[in-house]
Protein backbone atom coordinates (compact mmCIF):
# COMPACT_ATOMS: atom_id res chain seq x y z
CA UNK A 1 0.00 0.00 0.00
CA UNK A 2 2.81 2.50 0.84
CA UNK A 3 4.44 1.84 -2.77
CA UNK A 4 0.89 2.17 -4.11
CA UNK A 5 0.47 5.60 -2.74
CA UNK A 6 4.02 6.62 -3.73
CA UNK A 7 3.08 6.09 -6.87
CA UNK A 8 0.52 8.58 -6.92
CA UNK A 9 1.89 11.24 -4.58
CA UNK A 10 6.02 11.38 -5.71
CA UNK A 11 7.81 13.39 -3.85
CA UNK A 12 6.11 12.94 -0.34
CA UNK A 13 7.77 12.73 3.17
CA UNK A 14 7.28 9.04 4.33
CA UNK A 15 6.87 9.15 8.27
CA UNK A 16 6.79 5.25 9.69
CA UNK A 17 8.47 3.95 12.76
CA UNK A 18 11.98 2.46 12.93
CA UNK A 19 11.28 -0.77 13.86
CA UNK A 20 9.84 -1.55 10.34
CA UNK A 21 12.48 -2.67 8.83
CA UNK A 22 10.81 -4.32 5.48
CA UNK A 23 8.71 -1.48 5.08
CA UNK A 24 12.21 0.78 5.44
CA UNK A 25 13.94 -1.50 2.59
CA UNK A 26 11.15 -1.44 0.47
CA UNK A 27 10.93 1.91 0.08
CA UNK A 28 14.73 2.94 -0.18
CA UNK A 29 14.73 -0.30 -2.69
CA UNK A 30 11.56 1.44 -4.97
CA UNK A 31 13.60 5.20 -4.62
CA UNK A 32 16.54 3.38 -6.64
CA UNK A 33 13.96 2.01 -9.41
CA UNK A 34 13.29 3.97 -12.77
CA UNK A 35 9.61 3.36 -12.20
CA UNK A 36 9.42 5.33 -9.29
CA UNK A 37 9.70 8.91 -7.93
CA UNK A 38 11.56 8.73 -4.93
CA UNK A 39 10.14 9.78 -2.01
CA UNK A 40 11.42 13.36 -0.87
CA UNK A 41 12.69 11.44 2.76
CA UNK A 42 12.10 9.35 5.28
CA UNK A 43 11.49 10.08 9.17
CA UNK A 44 12.22 7.55 11.45
CA UNK A 45 10.24 7.66 15.07
CA UNK A 46 11.31 6.33 17.99
CA UNK A 47 14.92 5.94 16.03
CA UNK A 48 16.47 4.88 19.30
CA UNK A 49 14.24 1.49 19.24
CA UNK A 50 15.81 0.47 15.79
CA UNK A 51 17.66 -2.68 16.15
CA UNK A 52 21.32 -2.76 15.43
CA UNK A 53 21.05 -4.85 12.26
CA UNK A 54 18.94 -2.51 10.68
CA UNK A 55 21.07 0.64 11.89
CA UNK A 56 24.53 -1.11 10.45
CA UNK A 57 22.86 -1.75 6.96
CA UNK A 58 22.16 1.99 6.64
CA UNK A 59 24.79 2.68 7.72
CA UNK A 60 26.66 0.21 5.25
CA UNK A 61 25.00 1.55 2.64
CA UNK A 62 26.56 4.92 2.25
CA UNK A 63 26.37 6.70 -0.63
CA UNK A 64 24.07 4.03 -2.15
CA UNK A 65 21.30 5.88 -0.19
CA UNK A 66 20.15 9.12 -2.09
CA UNK A 67 16.75 9.34 -0.22
CA UNK A 68 17.12 11.62 3.23
CA UNK A 69 16.77 9.65 6.17
CA UNK A 70 16.37 10.92 9.58
CA UNK A 71 15.98 9.52 12.89
CA UNK A 72 13.71 11.23 15.72
CA UNK A 73 12.75 10.16 19.13
CA UNK A 74 9.20 10.64 19.33
CA UNK A 75 6.42 8.41 19.26
CA UNK A 76 4.79 8.17 15.35
CA UNK A 77 1.23 10.03 16.91
CA UNK A 78 3.42 12.39 18.46
CA UNK A 79 5.50 13.11 15.24
CA UNK A 80 2.63 13.27 12.82
CA UNK A 81 0.77 16.01 15.26
CA UNK A 82 4.01 18.03 15.45
CA UNK A 83 3.96 17.76 11.23
CA UNK A 84 1.09 19.57 11.13
CA UNK A 85 1.82 22.34 12.82
CA UNK A 86 5.23 22.82 10.32
CA UNK A 87 4.93 24.60 7.54
CA UNK A 88 7.40 23.19 4.67
CA UNK A 89 8.84 26.32 2.77
CA UNK A 90 11.19 28.27 3.41
CA UNK A 91 11.78 31.89 1.75
CA UNK A 92 14.94 33.93 1.32
CA UNK A 93 14.02 35.97 4.48
CA UNK A 94 13.39 33.08 6.50
CA UNK A 95 17.01 33.07 8.52
CA UNK A 96 17.16 30.89 10.83
CA UNK A 97 15.45 28.03 8.94
CA UNK A 98 18.03 28.51 5.93
CA UNK A 99 20.80 28.12 8.27
CA UNK A 100 19.19 24.63 10.28
CA UNK A 101 19.01 23.13 6.66
CA UNK A 102 22.15 24.41 5.78
CA UNK A 103 23.95 23.02 9.22
CA UNK A 104 22.18 19.67 8.98
CA UNK A 105 22.95 19.05 5.32
CA UNK A 106 26.53 19.81 6.38
CA UNK A 107 26.46 17.56 8.84
CA UNK A 108 24.45 14.45 7.20
CA UNK A 109 24.75 15.18 3.88
CA UNK A 110 27.27 12.49 1.93
CA UNK A 111 29.75 14.32 0.52
CA UNK A 112 31.35 11.81 -1.32
CA UNK A 113 28.32 11.12 -3.42
CA UNK A 114 27.35 15.06 -3.97
CA UNK A 115 31.74 15.76 -5.23
CA UNK A 116 30.40 12.39 -7.69
CA UNK A 117 27.32 14.33 -9.27
CA UNK A 118 29.46 17.51 -9.42
CA UNK A 119 32.12 15.56 -10.90
CA UNK A 120 30.28 14.23 -13.74
CA UNK A 121 28.89 18.05 -15.10
CA UNK A 122 32.22 19.62 -14.53
CA UNK A 123 33.10 19.32 -18.12
CA UNK A 124 29.59 20.96 -19.10
CA UNK A 125 28.43 23.14 -17.08
CA UNK A 126 29.25 24.20 -13.44
CA UNK A 127 25.43 25.64 -11.66
CA UNK A 128 25.54 27.59 -8.69
CA UNK A 129 24.54 25.12 -6.19
CA UNK A 130 27.25 22.64 -7.72
CA UNK A 131 29.89 25.53 -7.41
CA UNK A 132 28.99 26.78 -3.69
CA UNK A 133 28.47 22.89 -2.65
CA UNK A 134 32.16 22.60 -3.87
CA UNK A 135 33.45 25.56 -2.25
CA UNK A 136 31.83 25.08 1.13
CA UNK A 137 33.31 21.18 1.30
CA UNK A 138 36.80 22.85 0.11
CA UNK A 139 36.74 25.60 3.12
CA UNK A 140 35.80 22.96 5.41
CA UNK A 141 37.77 20.09 4.48
CA UNK A 142 41.55 22.14 5.25
CA UNK A 143 39.83 25.15 7.50
CA UNK A 144 42.36 28.45 7.15
CA UNK A 145 42.94 31.62 9.33
CA UNK A 146 41.17 34.51 8.27
CA UNK A 147 41.61 38.29 9.36
CA UNK A 148 38.27 40.42 9.63
CA UNK A 149 39.38 43.79 10.58
CA UNK A 150 35.90 45.43 10.37
CA UNK A 151 34.81 43.83 13.85
CA UNK A 152 32.61 46.88 13.96
CA UNK A 153 30.16 46.54 11.42
CA UNK A 154 26.81 44.18 12.28
CA UNK A 155 26.94 42.06 9.02
CA UNK A 156 30.58 41.13 9.84
CA UNK A 157 29.99 39.85 13.14
CA UNK A 158 26.87 38.00 12.15
CA UNK A 159 29.22 36.50 9.21
CA UNK A 160 31.79 35.89 11.68
CA UNK A 161 29.53 33.88 13.91
CA UNK A 162 28.01 31.85 10.68
CA UNK A 163 31.47 31.24 9.25
CA UNK A 164 32.68 29.88 13.16
CA UNK A 165 29.52 27.97 13.97
CA UNK A 166 29.61 25.93 10.51
CA UNK A 167 33.37 25.77 10.65
CA UNK A 168 34.26 27.08 7.07
CA UNK A 169 37.34 28.99 8.29
CA UNK A 170 39.20 30.24 11.56
CA UNK A 171 38.08 33.34 12.31
CA UNK A 172 40.30 36.61 13.70
CA UNK A 173 37.55 39.79 14.37
CA UNK A 174 39.08 42.99 14.93
CA UNK A 175 37.58 45.61 17.45
CA UNK A 176 37.32 46.93 20.86
CA UNK A 177 36.02 43.45 22.97
CA UNK A 178 33.60 45.38 25.05
CA UNK A 179 31.99 47.28 22.04
CA UNK A 180 32.08 44.05 20.35
CA UNK A 181 30.39 41.88 23.02
CA UNK A 182 27.64 44.57 23.17
CA UNK A 183 26.88 44.64 19.65
CA UNK A 184 26.49 40.82 19.79
CA UNK A 185 24.26 40.50 22.96
CA UNK A 186 21.93 43.23 21.29
CA UNK A 187 21.79 40.79 18.26
CA UNK A 188 20.97 38.13 20.31
CA UNK A 189 24.88 36.21 19.08
CA UNK A 190 26.89 34.35 20.67
CA UNK A 191 30.77 35.20 19.59
CA UNK A 192 31.84 31.20 20.85
CA UNK A 193 34.68 29.85 18.24
CA UNK A 194 35.69 33.50 17.48
CA UNK A 195 39.03 35.13 17.90
CA UNK A 196 38.67 38.95 19.13
CA UNK A 197 41.53 41.15 18.70
CA UNK A 198 42.42 45.01 19.65
CA UNK A 199 45.18 46.10 17.95
CA UNK A 200 45.64 48.31 20.19
CA UNK A 201 46.35 46.26 23.17
CA UNK A 202 47.46 42.68 20.98
CA UNK A 203 51.25 41.21 22.40
CA UNK A 204 52.31 41.22 18.89
CA UNK A 205 51.69 44.88 18.39
CA UNK A 206 55.22 45.92 18.79
CA UNK A 207 56.39 42.85 16.74
CA UNK A 208 54.40 44.17 13.34
CA UNK A 209 55.55 47.70 13.54
CA UNK A 210 59.21 46.92 13.60
CA UNK A 211 58.05 43.75 10.78
CA UNK A 212 56.32 46.95 8.98
CA UNK A 213 59.42 49.46 8.93
CA UNK A 214 62.01 46.48 8.56
CA UNK A 215 59.44 45.58 5.02
CA UNK A 216 59.41 49.19 3.95
CA UNK A 217 62.20 51.15 5.36
CA UNK A 218 63.20 50.97 1.50
CA UNK A 219 60.55 53.03 0.57
CA UNK A 220 60.65 55.97 3.69
CA UNK A 221 59.59 53.94 6.57
CA UNK A 222 60.13 55.13 9.91
CA UNK A 223 59.66 53.70 13.16
CA UNK A 224 57.06 56.19 14.03
CA UNK A 225 55.22 56.02 10.82
CA UNK A 226 54.66 52.41 11.38
CA UNK A 227 53.46 52.50 14.51
CA UNK A 228 51.03 55.57 13.11
CA UNK A 229 49.77 52.73 10.48
CA UNK A 230 49.61 49.75 12.51
CA UNK A 231 46.59 51.12 14.32
CA UNK A 232 45.02 50.87 11.18
CA UNK A 233 43.09 47.28 11.09
CA UNK A 234 43.99 46.80 7.04
CA UNK A 235 47.49 47.57 7.79
CA UNK A 236 47.49 45.09 11.26
CA UNK A 237 45.76 41.99 9.68
CA UNK A 238 48.04 42.41 6.71
CA UNK A 239 50.89 42.52 8.98
CA UNK A 240 49.03 38.96 10.47
CA UNK A 241 49.40 37.52 6.94
CA UNK A 242 52.89 38.68 6.70
CA UNK A 243 54.06 37.28 9.59
CA UNK A 244 52.50 34.17 9.00
CA UNK A 245 50.10 34.56 11.87
CA UNK A 246 46.82 34.10 9.30
CA UNK A 247 46.19 32.89 6.22
CA UNK A 248 44.13 35.57 4.49
CA UNK A 249 41.95 38.45 5.26
CA UNK A 250 38.95 39.80 3.60
CA UNK A 251 37.76 43.45 4.42
CA UNK A 252 35.59 46.32 2.87
CA UNK A 253 32.60 46.26 4.08
CA UNK A 254 33.66 50.06 5.74
CA UNK A 255 36.38 50.43 4.03
CA UNK A 256 37.30 51.61 0.22
CA UNK A 257 38.96 49.38 -2.08
CA UNK A 258 41.96 51.52 -2.06
CA UNK A 259 42.33 51.50 1.95
CA UNK A 260 42.26 47.13 1.54
CA UNK A 261 44.03 46.93 -0.79
CA UNK A 262 47.35 49.22 -0.40
CA UNK A 263 48.73 47.49 2.38
CA UNK A 264 48.61 44.18 0.39
CA UNK A 265 50.40 45.34 -2.43
CA UNK A 266 52.77 47.10 -0.50
CA UNK A 267 53.72 44.47 1.72
CA UNK A 268 52.39 40.92 0.48
CA UNK A 269 53.35 41.82 -2.74
CA UNK A 270 52.42 39.34 -5.85
CA UNK A 271 52.94 35.99 -6.21
CA UNK A 272 55.86 34.20 -7.70
CA UNK A 273 55.02 33.70 -11.38
CA UNK A 274 52.67 36.57 -11.17
CA UNK A 275 53.15 39.92 -13.18
CA UNK A 276 50.37 41.74 -11.74
CA UNK A 277 47.38 41.78 -9.34
CA UNK A 278 43.41 41.28 -11.13
CA UNK A 279 40.26 40.34 -9.90
CA UNK A 280 37.60 38.09 -11.29
CA UNK A 281 33.94 37.89 -9.94
CA UNK A 282 31.98 34.67 -10.18
CA UNK A 283 28.70 35.26 -11.24
CA UNK A 284 26.45 32.80 -10.22
CA UNK A 285 23.47 32.86 -13.09
CA UNK A 286 20.73 30.27 -12.44
CA UNK A 287 21.91 27.35 -14.73
CA UNK A 288 25.53 28.12 -14.71
CA UNK A 289 28.34 30.34 -13.08
CA UNK A 290 30.60 32.58 -15.19
CA UNK A 291 33.68 34.17 -14.09
CA UNK A 292 34.29 37.94 -15.21
CA UNK A 293 37.63 39.75 -15.58
CA UNK A 294 38.95 42.08 -14.68
CA UNK A 295 36.27 44.17 -13.08
CA UNK A 296 37.60 46.33 -10.32
CA UNK A 297 41.32 46.56 -10.45
CA UNK A 298 43.41 47.21 -13.38
CA UNK A 299 41.83 50.47 -15.43
CA UNK A 300 43.48 50.36 -18.73
CA UNK A 301 45.25 46.80 -19.20
CA UNK A 302 47.30 46.75 -22.36
CA UNK A 303 48.10 43.52 -24.33
CA UNK A 304 50.06 41.82 -22.01
CA UNK A 305 48.00 42.43 -18.69
CA UNK A 306 45.06 41.51 -20.82
CA UNK A 307 47.34 38.20 -21.75
CA UNK A 308 48.01 38.26 -17.56
CA UNK A 309 44.53 38.70 -16.63
CA UNK A 310 43.26 35.56 -19.03
CA UNK A 311 45.20 33.19 -18.02
CA UNK A 312 45.02 34.08 -13.96
CA UNK A 313 41.21 34.13 -14.11
CA UNK A 314 41.73 30.75 -15.68
CA UNK A 315 43.81 29.39 -13.65
CA UNK A 316 41.36 30.87 -10.80
CA UNK A 317 38.24 29.14 -12.68
CA UNK A 318 40.07 26.17 -12.97
CA UNK A 319 41.32 26.39 -9.32
CA UNK A 320 36.97 26.05 -7.98
CA UNK A 321 36.60 23.44 -10.03
CA UNK A 322 35.24 24.94 -13.66
CA UNK A 323 36.77 24.25 -16.85
CA UNK A 324 37.89 27.33 -18.72
CA UNK A 325 37.02 28.17 -21.66
CA UNK A 326 38.01 32.03 -21.96
CA UNK A 327 36.99 34.70 -24.27
CA UNK A 328 38.88 38.46 -24.93
CA UNK A 329 35.16 40.16 -25.26
CA UNK A 330 35.10 43.42 -27.69
CA UNK A 331 32.61 45.66 -29.14
CA UNK A 332 33.55 43.91 -33.01
CA UNK A 333 35.19 41.26 -34.27
CA UNK A 334 38.90 40.26 -35.67
CA UNK A 335 38.74 41.60 -38.98
CA UNK A 336 38.59 44.91 -37.16
CA UNK A 337 41.21 47.46 -37.09
CA UNK A 338 40.14 49.76 -34.06
CA UNK A 339 42.40 49.84 -31.53
CA UNK A 340 40.80 47.92 -28.71
CA UNK A 341 39.89 44.83 -30.98
CA UNK A 342 43.64 45.34 -32.22
CA UNK A 343 44.78 45.16 -28.24
CA UNK A 344 42.53 42.57 -27.68
CA UNK A 345 43.57 39.89 -30.56
CA UNK A 346 46.92 40.46 -29.28
CA UNK A 347 46.24 39.48 -25.93
CA UNK A 348 44.26 36.65 -26.85
CA UNK A 349 47.78 35.43 -28.65
CA UNK A 350 49.83 36.07 -25.87
CA UNK A 351 47.72 34.33 -23.11
CA UNK A 352 47.64 31.22 -25.78
CA UNK A 353 51.63 31.39 -25.65
CA UNK A 354 51.56 31.90 -22.18
CA UNK A 355 48.99 28.75 -21.40
CA UNK A 356 49.19 26.47 -24.39
CA UNK A 357 46.21 24.45 -22.50
CA UNK A 358 43.46 26.14 -22.38
CA UNK A 359 41.00 27.24 -24.54
CA UNK A 360 41.64 31.02 -25.16
CA UNK A 361 40.50 33.19 -28.40
CA UNK A 362 39.89 36.31 -29.25
CA UNK A 363 38.51 39.08 -29.38
CA UNK A 364 34.88 37.73 -29.65
CA UNK A 365 31.73 39.50 -28.74
CA UNK A 366 30.27 38.74 -26.04
CA UNK A 367 26.28 37.42 -27.57
CA UNK A 368 29.07 34.66 -29.65
CA UNK A 369 30.67 34.02 -26.76
CA UNK A 370 28.28 32.74 -24.47
CA UNK A 371 25.50 31.66 -26.85
CA UNK A 372 25.64 28.81 -29.12
CA UNK A 373 23.11 29.98 -31.44
CA UNK A 374 24.48 33.59 -32.10
CA UNK A 375 27.91 31.45 -32.37
CA UNK A 376 26.69 28.94 -34.81
CA UNK A 377 25.44 32.00 -37.28
CA UNK A 378 28.37 34.36 -36.61
CA UNK A 379 30.91 31.81 -36.38
CA UNK A 380 29.56 29.49 -39.16
CA UNK A 381 32.01 27.48 -40.46
CA UNK A 382 35.11 28.14 -38.10
CA UNK A 383 36.24 25.97 -35.83
CA UNK A 384 36.05 27.39 -32.06
CA UNK A 385 36.43 25.75 -28.82
CA UNK A 386 35.09 28.85 -27.20
CA UNK A 387 32.21 30.14 -29.11
CA UNK A 388 29.02 30.01 -27.54
CA UNK A 389 30.44 27.89 -24.50
CA UNK A 390 32.64 30.86 -22.83
CA UNK A 391 32.62 30.95 -19.23
CA UNK A 392 35.52 33.08 -18.52
CA UNK A 393 35.23 36.42 -19.85
CA UNK A 394 37.62 38.97 -20.46
CA UNK A 395 36.70 42.48 -20.61
CA UNK A 396 38.99 45.10 -22.74
CA UNK A 397 39.40 47.77 -19.81
CA UNK A 398 37.52 48.51 -15.75
CA UNK A 399 34.96 50.69 -17.33
CA UNK A 400 33.64 47.70 -19.84
CA UNK A 401 34.33 45.20 -17.07
CA UNK A 402 32.62 46.50 -13.69
CA UNK A 403 29.23 47.93 -16.00
CA UNK A 404 29.24 44.97 -17.46
CA UNK A 405 28.86 42.55 -14.16
CA UNK A 406 26.47 45.30 -12.45
CA UNK A 407 24.25 45.10 -15.16
CA UNK A 408 24.24 41.77 -15.55
CA UNK A 409 23.81 41.61 -11.81
CA UNK A 410 21.63 44.35 -11.42
CA UNK A 411 19.10 42.97 -14.58
CA UNK A 412 19.48 38.70 -13.34
CA UNK A 413 19.46 39.21 -9.55
CA UNK A 414 22.34 36.90 -9.59
CA UNK A 415 24.85 36.39 -6.62
CA UNK A 416 27.67 37.90 -7.83
CA UNK A 417 30.82 36.76 -6.04
CA UNK A 418 34.05 39.15 -5.28
CA UNK A 419 35.95 40.89 -6.88
CA UNK A 420 38.28 37.79 -5.86
CA UNK A 421 42.21 38.98 -5.90
CA UNK A 422 44.69 37.04 -7.83
CA UNK A 423 48.04 37.22 -8.23
CA UNK A 424 48.79 38.07 -4.32
CA UNK A 425 51.39 35.63 -2.65
CA UNK A 426 48.46 35.36 0.35
CA UNK A 427 44.96 36.37 -0.49
CA UNK A 428 43.39 39.46 0.50
CA UNK A 429 39.84 40.24 -0.58
CA UNK A 430 37.52 43.15 -0.98
CA UNK A 431 33.83 43.26 -0.15
CA UNK A 432 31.54 45.85 -1.65
CA UNK A 433 30.36 48.35 0.94
CA UNK A 434 26.37 47.37 0.04
CA UNK A 435 27.71 43.77 0.95
CA UNK A 436 25.09 41.64 2.79
CA UNK A 437 25.88 38.95 5.39
CA UNK A 438 26.02 36.22 2.49
CA UNK A 439 27.98 38.13 0.63
CA UNK A 440 30.53 38.16 3.35
CA UNK A 441 30.28 34.57 4.35
CA UNK A 442 31.15 33.39 0.45
CA UNK A 443 33.97 35.64 0.37
CA UNK A 444 35.47 34.48 3.30
CA UNK A 445 35.28 30.94 1.69
CA UNK A 446 36.76 32.35 -1.26
CA UNK A 447 39.59 33.54 0.71
CA UNK A 448 40.29 30.38 2.87
CA UNK A 449 40.30 28.33 -0.63
CA UNK A 450 42.91 30.76 -2.38
CA UNK A 451 44.71 30.64 0.81
CA UNK A 452 44.64 26.90 0.45
CA UNK A 453 46.02 27.06 -3.26
CA UNK A 454 48.63 29.61 -2.40
CA UNK A 455 50.02 27.21 0.53
CA UNK A 456 50.16 24.31 -2.22
CA UNK A 457 51.46 27.06 -4.89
Amino acid sequence: QALDYLSQRPGALVVMDSRRTDLLLSILLSAKSAALRPPAGILLTQAKLMDSATSQLLSGLGALVTTPVIGVDGRIDQISVTLKDVRPMATKDSRAKIEAIFQMCEAHMHAAYLETLASTIQDKLVTPKVFQFHCMSQARATVQHIVLPEGDDERVVRAAVQLAQRGLATITMMGEFQKTQAMAQRLGISLDGVNLLNPATADKTPHYIMQLYECRKSKGMTMEKAAELIKDANYFGTMMMYCGDADGMVSGACHTTADTMRPALQIIKTAPGSALVSSVFFMLLPDQVYVYGDCAINVDPDAQALANIAVSSAATASAFGIKPRVALISYASASSTDSTTIKMSEGAKLAKEMAPGVPIEGPMQFDTAVDESVAALKMAGKHSEVAGRANVCIFPDLNAGNNTYKAVQQASGCIAMGPIMQGLRKPVNDLSRGCTVDDIVNTVVLTAIQALQAKEA
